[in-house]
């Protein structure tokens, strides 16, 4: 909690936010492109490795290699690698994890049915989903579902991709849920007719693998979407920078995924040139005006979002790129030195 008397836009910091919240152990970071996103998750998972001595695993749904590019090293579909102790990055390449789920479900029918080969129009289906727009999503969603349930990190952090495919992701995971429970549905019907049939041929009635297998999706799908909206074990939070359109995505990201149940736990402000240097005798006009012209939009940011302000972080002269940028950045982050 900010008191009046310091200046409005300067917060605390994120680690503030974290201390305050020990019980957090997912983070997922939104916001418009080239916001700054994948810089505050990586100084996130920075602090919480080198800081905090928090095994965290630091994961990328952007469909571009934004965490390669960050930390100089290709991630890029090489599975999950330690940067530093502690911290972790994956990458996933989403297009080939598509492949191999497409792959893993004509195996499964081939094997359910006993077929040597799936009928053509089968498998010309399955091939055309990899065209659906839902499909990349989907397959992200499903890799991160499949790392939470696996329990081997302290900490997960979600560099979530531009806000559209944002948006999309969260609702996938509503829209996968209602789904699978539709096709259980009916598949438990189908059971019951399979069990009678067998019961008057005097048969066994086998095993419903395929029933199984859905039992098994919705369940990892349910205890994600639990997780990821619960507000006491995750935080959520958005990157803008002070820019008219930035302000306006961001008003309007928080009204949608409220809509889905998401509620933010705080907004970090990007990019912002510290006001000292107006101070400075012989400060270019060039930046004397970017000072000037972020001033209002700050102030519109205050006025929106108040208090759901919890870190102002620098503009800087260079791209944050390496870990001596991400270390820079991250103790920017956690503990704002910024006074607007």
């Amino acid at each position: 909690m900010r008191s009046p008397e310091v200046n409005p836009l300067k917060p605390a910091g994120l680690k503030a936010y974290f201390d305050a919240h020990p019980e957090i152990r997912v983070a997922i970071f939104a916001g418009k492109g080239g916001l700054g996103k994948t810089t505050s998750s990586s100084s996130l998972a920075y602090y919480l490795a080198t800081e905090k001595k928090r095994k965290t695993l630091l994961f990328s749904t952007d469909p571009q290699a934004s965490l390669s590019d960050i930390f100089e090293q290709n991630f890029f579909g090489k599975g999950v690698i330690e940067v530093i102790p502690n911290l972790f990055v994956v990458e996933i390449d989403a297009d080939r994890r598509v492949a191999e789920y497409q792959a893993g479900v004509k195996q499964k029918i081939r094997d359910m049915y006993g077929l040597a080969e799936l009928p053509r129009e089968i498998e010309e289906y399955i091939d055309s989903s990899s065209a659906e727009p839902s499909m990349y999503e989907s397959a992200t969603y499903d890799a991160m579902a499949e790392l939470v349930a696996a329990n081997e990190f302290d900490m997960y952090i979600f560099d979530m991709p531009p806000f559209g495919h944002g948006v999309r992701m969260v609702a996938m995971a509503e829209i996968l849920s209602k789904w699978v429970e539709k096709i259980t549905e009916a598949r438990s019907q189908v059971a019951e007719y399979e069990q009678v049939a067998a019961s008057l041929k005097g048969e066994r009635a086998q095993e419903d693998a395929m029933m199984a297998e859905l039992l098994d999706i919705r369940q990892r799908i349910t205890t994600f979407t639990d997780l990821i909206t619960n507000q006491t074990s995750t935080g959520f939070f958005m990157v803008l920078i002070p820019e008219q359109m930035a302000i306006l995505d961001t008003d309007r990201a928080l009204a949608m995924f409220s809509e889905l149940g998401i509620q933010l736990s705080g907004l970090i402000v990007n990019q912002v040139y510290p006001p000292e240097l107006l101070e400075q005798p012989n400060l270019s006009e060039f930046l004397r005006n970017r000072l000037e012209g972020q001033r209002p939009y700050l102030q519109e940011i205050e006025r929106k979002f108040g208090e759901r302000v919890l870190s102002v972080v620098p503009m800087y002269t260079r791209e944050p790129k390496g870990l001596e940028m991400i270390a820079r950045a991250s103790a920017d982050l956690m503990e704002c030195k910024v006074a607007v």
